[in-house]
């Protein structure tokens, strides 16, 4: 359901999980889908940095270890040569790698000896050198930016770092004693019970190890860095609401570096996110919105492009005519422009914002949200990576109007021999007029006379979008023969701002009804869809959906609700967020009849009208949404007497990101989709759907 910063964890990240589940393929078909033995052998890229010169590009490879973690490795492409080699070696992992001003370092994080924290390795590759030891916090701070910046001389590093908090609170004794409003983490792997209270601050060190300086200190978090062109000072967001844990309010600062003395550029009640000097120092250029209230969970206001000057001064929205959500952005190198990926229909365009007032034009449009990274170098060149509807993210070089390069391709042995289910747009009119986009993954094997089942996927958030690239789960059930469909229902962004205002207080509202008539648009359009045998699913806010609707309808002959909220109300009072339902119902839930409101909206109170089979998926660990919204669901629905399983994942948060568990999972799925409405001619059946 949030969209997480990049230095939350000081854990090497989880990225791009993607588990792809062995499939007997259905009858009627020629040729093979996705199988489990491909999971090991898939590739991603990420986090692409063009070097200082535009000549060569550092860019991550994600690949998946074992069953629990997915590992990143850090590689260097030649421009000249088009060729690539690993920075570190072969074996060696690292994230977040940055060069240094002058092309000759890089500095990233990994370990050394076991310790994790910030390395400096040359340009020209070798052995990484450990500068400082990095902790991380299991706090939420969303959105949260870069965790590391170079000075502009090249000497020095400045990075973030957590250190012990200044609560008094006893969490972890016998009895525990809690004082603090967010006294819960963000939990995953490893978690503990309770938020670890540390706070994040700023530190610098010379790049030969030197002169370590912690320069702020406190009881807040600060984070999303940016060194000035002139090296005098740190540009930094924080929070510094009178009660922070209750008041979610980014704002921006900067800290002189030879003093620590600290600035406030923004006062303001909206957010700031991600400050970005311009390259002469004179002016900053940052995300933020507008309303008095952003929830720290979800954002319903598209954030946009913003730029003041260096006092902070002359604030003006750069990106107030596209109405569409604006995320990464840069200076370009002459300082003339700014760039901005904007979310477009599923897809991302990266945007070109002339200071001068001239209209922003796509510089690269349809580009995949899932894994896009990118990065500006001179002359407007652009290196980034991107996913495809046949490939997870790969590296991408553009220069000036010529077509992208795509320069890895390192899943082309493996998905060659493979068959990508097609992915088609699709758009229809909901129940009150309102055109809605959803994308209908297509079933392998499909032949005239052939009817194919149905999946209805239902994304989280409820902010945020789905588009077409490629789905794991999506193209999993297609190597079956299931057709799937996942609705950018209203509330989601790609679309403008009133689209992504239209759930306001609606919850299990109109949204709700945009998942039914888009299942209903598509039987109509397609004879080889079988309305007999339809299946329902989703994650987060999907999984909220996914229970609502059974509530609503009995069309569905199986559904998985995942990580998903029963009761509005004990949600409120039992996950760490805080703030989410007030600014998705415009009012906390005691004020006026809005307890009311949301016990009707919740599908625990409507459980006795289920009819369909369930299983509950739910992570261990996850704080976001409580296991107890699954748990309560469960137990309604053993009382009603409807068939139903749970299915807990131990050490996960929100979401399940084990590579064991995704593939579990996933074989969990399809043997109850088999079991309860969509048995495949010739395949086996699993034992999972009799425990």
């Amino acid at each position: 359901m949030r969209e997480l910063g990049s230095f939350v964890s000081r854990r090497l990240p989880a990225l791009l999980l993607i588990a792809l589940v062995s499939a007997e393929p259905a009858a009627s078909r020629e040729g093979r889908g996705l199988e489990l033995s491909d999971l090991h052998e898939l590739r991603s890229v990420s986090d692409v940095r063009l070097s200082p010169d535009g000549r060569k590009i550092l860019y991550t490879v994600e690949s998946r270890e074992g069953d629990r973690h997915t590992t990143s490795r850090i590689f260097v492409w030649d421009i000249d040569s088009a060729r690539s080699a690993p920075l570190l070696g072969d074996a060696v992992p690292g994230v977040s790698p940055r060069w240094s001003p002058d092309g000759k370092w890089i500095a990233y994080f990994g370990a050394d000896g076991g310790e994790f924290g910030l390395m400096v390795v040359p340009a020209g590759g070798g052995s990484g050198k450990l500068l400082a030891k990095v902790q991380g916090t299991n706090h939420p701070l969303p959105s949260s930016g870069e965790g590391l910046a170079w000075s502009p001389d090249s000497r020095s590093i400045a990075f973030v770092s957590a250190v012990a908090g200044p609560e008094t609170q006893d969490a972890g004794g016998d009895p525990s004693v809690i004082t603090r409003y967010l006294y819960k983490p963000h939990a995953g792997e490893g978690a503990t019970r309770f938020n670890d209270n540390r706070r994040l601050h700023i530190f610098t060190v010379s790049i030969d190890g030197s002169g370590l300086r912690q320069l702020t200190e406190g009881n807040r978090y600060e984070h999303s860095i940016d060194w000035s062109p002139s090296g005098e000072e740190i540009l930094f967001v924080s929070n510094w609401e009178p009660d922070p844990d209750r008041f979610f309010n980014y704002d921006i600062f900067a800290v002189k570096v030879s003093d620590g003395s600290i600035r406030r550029l923004t006062r303001t009640e909206n957010i700031e996110y991600q400050p970005r000097w311009s390259p002469d120092g004179g002016s900053i250029a940052y995300l933020g919105t507008k309303r008095g209230l952003t929830s720290s969970e979800t954002t319903m206001e598209d954030t946009h492009l913003w730029i003041m000057d260096a006092e902070g001064n002359e604030r003006r929205e750069l990106g107030a005519s596209v109405d569409n959500r604006q995320r990464d952005h840069a200076w370009s190198p002459d300082g003339k422009e700014i760039w901005c990926t904007v979310q477009e229909r599923g897809r991302i365009g990266l945007y070109r914002f002339p200071l001068s007032g001239e209209k922003p034009s796509a510089a690269v449009h349809r580009l995949g949200g899932r894994g896009m990274s990118w990065s500006l170098g001179e002359g407007n060149v652009i290196a980034y990576s991107t996913a495809t509807e046949r490939d997870l993210p790969q590296l991408y070089f553009k220069s000036g109007p010529a077509e992208p390069q795509r320069l890895t391709d390192l899943n082309r042995e493996l998905l060659s021999s493979r068959e990508i289910a097609e992915v088609e747009s699709v758009t229809f009119l909901s129940f009150d007029g309102t055109e809605i986009e959803a994308f209908l993954t297509h079933p392998l094997g499909r032949s005239a006379s052939s009817k194919h089942p149905l999946i209805a996927v239902i994304k989280g958030g409820p902010h945020g979008q789905d588009g077409p690239e490629l789905d794991y789960r999506t193209q999993v059930y297609a190597a079956r023969g299931w057709a799937s469909l996942k609705v950018n229902y209203r509330g989601s962004t790609g679309y403008g701002q009133a689209f992504a205002d239209a759930i306001f207080g609606d919850q299990n509202g109109g949204e709700a009804q945009d998942v039914l008539y888009g299942v209903d648009a598509v039987v109509r359009r397609y004879e080889w869809i079988d309305s007999d045998r339809l299946g329902l699913q989703g994650g987060s806010y999907g999984g909220q959906l996914t229970m609502w609707l059974l509530t609503q309808t009995s069309r569905f002959r199986a559904a998985i609700p995942m990580y998903g909220i029963s009761n509005l109300i004990s949600f409120n009072y039992m996950a760490y967020y805080h703030d989410y339902l007030a600014v998705e119902f415009g009012a906390f839930p005691h004020q006026g009849d809005l307890m009311d409101v949301l016990w009707e909206r919740s599908a625990l109170k409507h459980v006795a009208n289920v009819k369909t089979p369930v299983m509950l998926v739910h992570g261990e660990n996850d704080n976001d949404v409580p296991i107890a919204e699954s748990e309560q669901f469960y137990v309604a629905l053993k009382d009603v007497g409807v068939e139903t399983i749970m299915v807990r994942y131990p050490r996960e948060g929100h979401g399940i990101r084990e590579i064991g568990h995704q593939i579990d999972l996933m074989e969990r799925s399809i043997a109850w989709y088999e079991k309860h409405f969509v048995p495949s001619s010739g395949a086996p059946s699993s034992s999972y759907a009799s425990h």
